[in-house]
């Protein structure tokens, strides 16, 4: 599926040759980019019209191909220790590309913090935790913590992050350093740089909820395709405390089978989930509190888990915005 179907083409002018999940390589448009932010259009130059006669069809479809056509600027490119850090401004949004397959990782829109894909899903954690600080494992760009900031304002976030160099390329380039001043309702990020599996991220009383978000090559963290990682990880939280977690897509064999359900069916209810590894080694962890979910096709087919008891899906609607209050509906027990 391309970026164009992940993200609606208002929102990031990518080409069509961008593939999924939430990945777009788009290597072969940085040899045309240089520093000084020299414009390129990522579509193919329109032809100059002929000078004959056209129907107003014609007409139309010239006017749309000139549309379809934008530019963007490379803001930034440079490897650090563990990635190819890029970052691209585009005329509706700022992406983040990473490691050597320049997969997105992270977007900004321009005028708002919705995203229309997993981000916004780490939104809905707040009301379904304790009170009390929430951490994000693989804080990226901080796409996630600009919307939850905005929905939930007195937030407590405890972002961490391995790339130093990522970080600083997010507070230049994707309005990171804002988030980590307080804001009048008391919410701030807190960014940290380090290993999440290190013991140093352990807080005294533990996280009210720990969001996850760990690729590496377009990749989830294998670690996290192992039970034992996560009853270590569960140490990190406070009792009622859950996890959220982007689980990537399936394994091998998910897309034929995929391509197999109708598409009429709910993809929140088939059966794929035990394709997911990371999903697996969660409900070995935590059986029978583990619940799924696997986002549509418009908004690219990634799969989320939610630790804990289902919590009562009514309830949680009415607290969100309209936007989230249906999708909560779809979550459903391992």
């Amino acid at each position: 599926m391309s970026l164009l179907q992940f993200f609606p083409q208002t929102q990031i002018p990518l080409p069509p040759q961008c593939t999924l999940p939430y990945s777009c390589n788009v290597q072969h448009l940085l040899p045309h980019c240089n520093k000084s932010n020299t414009k390129k259009s990522i579509h193919s130059k329109t032809k100059p019209a002929k000078s004959v006669l056209c129907s107003s069809q014609q007409q139309q479809r010239v006017e749309e191909h000139n549309e379809e056509e934008e530019e963007f600027h490379l803001l930034t490119s440079i490897r650090s220790s563990y990635n190819n850090i890029v970052i691209l401004d585009t005329p509706k949004s700022l992406l983040l590309l990473l490691d050597s397959t320049n997969n997105v990782h992270s977007i900004l829109n321009k005028g708002s913090k919705w995203t229309g894909s997993y981000w916004d899903e780490f939104a809905t954690l707040p009301p379904v935790v304790p009170r009390g600080p929430i951490a994000i494992f693989g804080l990226g760009g901080g796409t996630a913590a600009h919307l939850m900031l905005e929905l939930w304002p007195s937030l407590q976030l405890e972002g961490w992050e391995i790339d130093e160099i990522l970080i600083d390329k997010a507070r230049d380039y994707l309005g990171l350093s804002d988030l980590e001043k307080q804001n009048m309702a008391g919410g701030v990020l807190n960014v940290h740089i380090g290993d999440v599996f290190s013991s140093s991220v352990a807080i005294p009383g533990g996280y009210a909820g720990i969001i996850v978000d760990l690729f590496s090559d377009g990749k989830v963290l294998p670690q996290l395709q192992e039970a034992a990682t996560w009853l270590e990880l569960n140490n990190r939280l406070m009792p009622n405390g859950r996890f959220m977690v982007n689980c990537g897509a399936g394994e091998d064999g998910l897309s034929e089978i995929n391509d197999a359900v109708s598409p009429n069916e709910d993809s929140s209810t088939d059966g794929t989930w035990e394709l997911n590894a990371t999903i697996k080694a969660l409900c070995k962890a935590f059986p029978g509190q583990v619940n799924w979910k696997k986002m549509p096709k418009s908004a690219g087919e990634n799969y989320l888990a939610l630790t804990g008891p289902l919590a009562e899906t009514a309830t949680w609607s009415a607290v969100l915005p309209p936007e989230l209050s249906s999708s909560v509906h779809q979550w459903r027990t391992c």
